[in-house]
């Protein structure tokens, strides 16, 4: 299944593509996230959400992962799953950061968007990551409460849980 806006092309994602999705987050995530919280937490997170087989686990509870391709290149991807009746996550939103400011973010998110059955949508986003809060602040999300995650090794997750609804 796939859907196009201009260049870009967003693909529906089956565990044959989790090599794809697991490059990109690699890539990404080393280029982005240490500054914020350091490499040793990146490369933990990585491990953990990012090997073949947490992504598989992921598909497999209906998670749902679409890819942005140019051509034959991967831009970035997401990852929604439905909550309840109407009500959506947003488990992920990356683009690769050389990128970013293209559109390509802005179309991934329009393309989540569009989607009728999607009538509130809720994501967690670090609070020290401003460049991606003010990108979800563009699109109407607010700031709904902090919360913290222990997520094992002493690591945390210190995020703002945002929601958006459909107006």
């Amino acid at each position: 299944m796939g859907y196009s806006c201009g260049y870009m092309q967003f693909l529906l994602s089956d565990i044959s593509q989790l090599p794809e999705i697991r490059e990109l987050a690699q890539k990404i995530w080393n280029d982005h996230y240490p500054e914020i919280i350091g490499q040793e937490q990146v490369n933990y997170m990585l491990d953990k959400m990012y090997d073949l087989q947490s992504l598989k686990s992921q598909i497999e509870k209906g998670d749902m992962f679409y890819l942005v391709r140019d051509g034959d290149f991967f831009l970035g991807f997401a990852s929604v799953s439905k909550e309840s009746s109407g009500e959506w996550f947003l488990n992920k939103l990356y683009v690769d950061t050389t990128k970013q400011r293209s559109g390509i973010g802005r179309g991934l998110m329009d393309f989540i968007i569009s989607e009728k059955t999607i009538n509130i949508l809720r994501l967690q986003v670090n609070r020290q990551n401003y460049q991606a809060i003010n990108f979800y602040f563009k699109f109407g999300f607010v700031i709904e409460r902090v919360a913290d995650f222990d997520i094992g090794d002493g690591y945390f997750m210190n995020d703002f849980i945002m929601i958006w609804r459909r107006p």
